[in-house]
């Protein structure tokens, strides 16, 4: 499970910005590019809570967000692709790609 596995959205209302929204069950990870980045580490991510398929607000997650962060920017592929495999271990569920 990698990011590379999942299709690039283009994120509504930002021309110039690309999104993956991916749904674990109780958890949704945010990954964009165009936001807090630079060219070696291009992506920035959030986690939301989810509840029905629905994300509810930011949560702080350790390992992924420090704390008093709900946003992770200058991220490379490889952490992505470890934030990934984490909320799988931490959820039992395989990422489902959502639209935005």
């Amino acid at each position: 499970m990698k990011l590379a596995d999942f299709k690039t959205m283009p994120r509504d209302g930002f021309p110039t910005t690309n999104q993956w929204m991916l749904d674990f069950g109780k958890y949704h990870l945010s990954v964009i590019t165009g936001g807090y980045g630079n060219a070696e580490a291009p992506y920035e991510i959030a986690v939301f809570a989810a509840d029905d398929g629905v994300s509810q607000g930011f949560v702080q997650l350790p390992g992924i967000t420090g704390p008093g962060d709900d946003v992770r920017g200058y991220t490379t592929a490889d952490e992505v692709d470890a934030v990934i495999t984490k909320l799988y271990t931490i959820t039992g569920q395989k990422p489902v790609q959502i639209h935005t």
